[in-house]
């Protein structure tokens, strides 16, 4: 049994064995359980992939005269004002008013993180004490007083992968999904994936420490749509999206390369961010979930031409990423909207932070609730 306090002290003095969660697979194949429980310290997870509840706190600072904005566009994507004078958020889902879906809020954020100059056009009516209506001008991020990503729905636990057995295509945020279950898309980095190698959210609440687009970030709440009640596997990964997370970052301190911009043909842009958490060794217990492989993880397929999305059919991970599923005896092709790729940097980057002592763990100040079911519309 290990605590959060004994594993930052080990790290503080540089002693720390850290894996990623494809390394600890083989070495605990080699070590055993109780041994690898023991040597390894922490693990550290990551996904990079589309991420549409995602978005940006801003503050402008203010003019002279001074205006109260109370409507705003940053390169002709329109930002939520009514937060105060001079503070605005951008959803990345935001497309322009000129340009279309072909540049949106993803765009502008990415725009501002590369440090390229960024239209900002608003309004307001004007009052004794923010006499001004008007301005136009241009704004960098270095220019302004605060930019903070926060994010309301990120890392789902598990996604649903997604086909379409209508006899159109359908256009989607999981892509084209084309007519007669001509493919299959999920979005997932498996094994790798945060939620998935913590099940229960043992070690993931409030105030945990992450990697978010290239620097330090948080957990700072659950993330909207959260639910932990939903049908497991026996290893206790969900099969369908079930807990997410709410994530806080500095923008200024944030990289491109591991924050983009994406255009879904049909649906609209989107933003792909790059999220790493690490994960304790606490005990056998926790190096058990660990432990999860690519073909113990399950996932429905289910069918975005139906309401409510029926489930159609259920595979591992293993079988998503081998590029083709079997159903009813049909071959059918499956393609990943996230990156492995990237995920893995993400994984060994956050890896070499706390090899090096400089990133501690952050016990959860906070653990989140149970919640059976997700309330809807009529």
């Amino acid at each position: 049994m290990k605590t959060f306090e004994e594993i930052n002290e080990k790290i503080q003095k540089g002693n720390a064995v850290v894996a990623t969660a494809e390394e600890i697979l083989g070495m605990a194949g080699e070590m055993g359980m109780r041994e690898t429980a023991e040597y390894v310290d922490v693990v550290t997870t990551a996904t990079f992939g589309p991420m549409c509840s995602t978005g940006a706190f801003l503050n402008f600072g203010h003019s002279e005269p001074p205006i109260r904005m109370e409507k705003i566009s940053l390169n002709n994507v329109n930002i939520c004002a009514g937060l105060a004078a001079v503070d605005g958020y951008i959803g990345a889902t935001e497309v322009s008013t000129d340009l279309g879906a072909e540049y949106g809020g993803a765009h502008v954020i990415c725009d501002l993180i590369d440090g390229k100059r960024v239209r900002l056009h608003a309004f307001g009516k004007g009052t004794d004490c923010y006499p001004r209506k008007e301005i136009d001008t241009y704004i960098t991020l270095d220019k302004i007083n605060e930019a903070y990503m926060f994010n309301p729905r990120n890392c789902y636990q598990n996604y649903a992968a997604a086909t379409n057995t209508s006899e159109k295509a359908l256009y989607t945020y999981m892509g084209v999904l084309q007519p007669h279950m001509g493919n299959i898309n999920y979005s997932t980095t498996g094994e790798l994936s945060p939620l998935i190698n913590d099940p229960y959210l043992r070690t993931i609440g409030l105030g945990t420490k992450i990697f978010i687009g290239g620097t330090v970030g948080y957990v700072s709440w659950q993330g909207t749509q959260f639910v932990t009640e939903k049908p497991r596997g026996d290893n206790g990964v969900p099969l369908s999206g079930a807990a997410t997370l709410a994530l806080i970052g500095d923008l200024k301190k944030m990289s491109t390369e591991f924050i983009q911009p994406g255009v879904f043909e049909g649906y609209g842009t989107s933003i792909y961010v790059g999220v790493g958490i690490p994960i304790p060794v606490l005990d056998e217990e926790m190096l058990e979930h660990l432990l999860v492989r690519n073909k113990d993880i399950y996932q429905y397929i289910t069918d975005y031409s139906k309401k409510g999305k029926p489930v159609i059919a259920k595979c591992s991970f293993e079988e998503l990423q081998s590029g083709e599923v079997n159903i009813e005896g049909k071959d059918i092709k499956t393609a990943p909207l996230s990156s492995l790729y990237k995920a893995r940097i993400i994984a060994r980057v956050l890896k070499s932070w706390i090899e090096k002592g400089e990133f501690t763990l952050q016990e959860p100040i906070k653990q989140f609730p149970r919640v059976s079911a997700l309330k809807g519309l009529n």
